[in-house]
């Protein structure tokens, strides 16, 4: 994929949230406290987490080098790349070895660190309030989700599953956002006309139930779980007459849009309706906040 027209700026690498890009290197929080993200330091050893990651600033401190600052900081310093190189990756271009071997491989450790050990009907407590707070109808989250345990690094855990069309699992909890092995995308085909795109699984939830009224077949969905499986994707949705395309508003997100608008006409970019938001699940949970906020402020 060749997103090299569209090379993002220092200012919009910036914006690219931290917690996000860290768990594309496969590193997840070791503890959250508020909007403190603590991490085992990915820039060296160490056994008790001291690099931190407050989200609201979005802004990174390592507490064992003395050293912070934004995403691009961070991300020179762990590539050992320059800001000209950092700029081409993140814009899609993967021209540097390093950094998409450090990625690819981080990941894939992770992935195969993950042991699936059963899956069931959704009814842990805590995952039927993670869906609360994330708008989703249990009983839409029951027709496509499973109640996955697995085992990583030793230790049982419990999380949403969301399986791929290879056998692989996307998985999700209040604390944790990873993928079992084997990866891929997840396609359903009602042999309509018409395909919606999403990136993740909660955002296909979040259409599911907004649209419970609407027959089962009126769209087919493809579900990326990455934005790298964009060229997997491509055969099953250009198919179609129309692609609808549903992705998040950060960078990567609009540069894949980007990129599929100049394939094809058929592809149309329906982000706008979430402009405000990173994404269409984050739109969901916050519609309707700003105006209630106001009628509230003209009772007073």
């Amino acid at each position: 994929m060749d997103f090299s027209k569209n090379r993002l700026s220092i200012s919009e690498a910036k914006e690219i949230d931290m917690v996000h890009f860290l768990a594309g290197l496969g590193y997840e929080p070791a503890k959250i406290r508020n909007n403190d993200y603590w991490y085992h330091s990915p820039l060296r050893d160490e056994k008790t987490p001291s690099f931190k990651v407050n989200r609201r600033l979005n802004r990174w401190y390592d507490h064992g080098l003395g050293k912070g600052g934004n995403l691009v900081d961070f991300a020179i310093l762990f590539h050992g790349c320059t800001v000209s190189e950092l700029l081409q990756n993140l814009s899609g271009n993967f021209s540097f070895q390093k950094p998409v071997s450090q990625q690819s491989f981080a990941r894939e450790e992770q992935e195969k660190q993950i042991k699936i050990l059963g899956d069931f009907v959704l009814s842990s407590n805590a995952l039927l309030r993670y869906l609360q707070q994330r708008r989703i109808p249990v009983d839409v989250a029951d027709r496509y989700c499973r109640e996955v345990r697995y085992e990583l690094n030793g230790k049982v855990y419990y999380g949403i599953g969301f399986r791929n069309d290879l056998g692989g699992f996307e998985i999700r909890n209040p604390y944790f956002k990873a993928s079992s092995s084997p990866k891929g995308i997840t396609s359903f085909d009602n042999n309509a006309d018409e395909v919606i795109v999403f990136e993740g699984f909660t955002d296909f939830l979040s259409f599911r139930a907004i649209h419970q009224q609407d027959p089962e077949d009126r769209f087919d969905f493809v579900v990326l779980n990455s934005v790298s499986f964009f060229e997997t994707a491509r055969p099953f949705m250009e198919k179609h007459n129309a692609i609808k395309l549903y992705l998040d508003r950060d960078a990567t997100g609009q540069n894949c849009s980007r990129y599929a608008l100049s394939l094809s006409a058929k592809y149309k970019d329906e982000s706008s309706l979430y402009q405000n938001h990173k994404d269409f699940n984050d739109w969901v949970i916050n519609f309707g906040k700003a105006e209630k906020k106001h009628i509230r402020q003209k009772l007073r």
